[in-house]
């Protein structure tokens, strides 16, 4: 099925529709989490998806690499997760048509100790978010570089999970723990949730170690491995400090047309669930 047509797949013919959510998600920083949340978003507007990313990250890097300034900032992801505000009115147009989003705030940092005495605190995002998605197509959740109550919120809100990967030598250290985390999550909190995929990023052919990481990781998880890699692309590198996603920075760049076959690869795996 090519890109296209398994976007159209996905479309309901009898008007009925919800909203995809998946967590882009890994408790270790610099992996290219965010890099993918914000093109990965893109690639799926590209091809006329209407895409919502939440930033739940306190450091805010899908918000700059969207182009928000920060005096565009009134509704937040923190006052979401607070309940001082609702989704309409936190939701930002960017630069990218058909993509909106939800900014971050430094504020994050401190809501796990704000709302740890409140209960079912596990689901403040899910109940701001799940029932007010409907006009989007996928809502992509860029998680902070932890496991911490922001990433469970995350993890109960969302239906699916993207693991990007870093293809080095310490690539499955502490992915356990993450895949423990999730199946927690799963059994106790959010039984729809599941391993969408595990995304191998910073990619070098003329490595081997990448070679062998990769082998490794696929070994480990099969089919859930994307067939896509994300290669080391100083284009990518550079397109956050324009505020521009890679795709729109230089769109002919080899990041850039490794996000686009993901997001092909995306669609194809949803209209292969949503017909399962």
């Amino acid at each position: 099925m090519s890109f296209v047509a398994a976007e159209h797949a996905r479309r309901p013919a009898n008007g009925l529709h919800r909203a995809r959510i998946v967590a882009i998600a890994n408790q270790k920083g610099g992996v290219g989490k965010t890099t993918t949340a914000v093109n990965l978003a893109t690639a799926l507007a590209a091809v006329g998806r209407r895409v919502l990313v939440i930033d739940l990250d306190p450091q805010g890097n899908a918000t700059t690499g969207l182009g928000i300034r920060r005096e565009a900032r009134a509704g937040t992801s923190y006052k979401l997760l607070v309940g001082e505000t609702e989704l309409e009115s936190a939701v930002l147009a960017t630069p990218v048509p058909r993509l909106s989003l939800v900014p971050s705030s430094p504020d994050l940092a401190g809501a796990e100790l704000e709302v740890s005495d409140r209960e079912r605190r596990e689901f403040l995002l899910s109940r701001a978010v799940r029932s007010r998605v409907g006009s989007y197509d996928d809502v992509l959740i860029d998680c902070p570089p932890s496991l911490n109550l922001l990433t469970v919120n995350a993890l109960v809100a969302a239906d699916r999970v993207i693991v990007p990967l870093q293809c080095e030598f310490y690539a499955l250290e502490g992915l356990a723990q993450l895949m423990e985390t999730i199946e927690r999550v799963r059994q106790a909190l959010n039984p729809r949730l599941a391993l969408e995929g595990v995304l191998l990023t910073m990619y070098d052919r003329r490595n081997n170690l990448c070679e062998m990481v990769a082998a490794d990781v696929r070994g480990h998880f099969g089919d859930k491995v994307y067939d896509t890699v994300i290669p080391r692309n100083v284009r990518i590198s550079e397109a956050p400090s324009h505020g521009l996603p890679v795709l729109i920075y230089d769109h002919r760049c080899s990041g850039s047309q490794a996000y686009m076959q993901l997001a092909g690869e995306v669609l194809r795996r949803g209209a292969a669930e949503s017909r399962a």
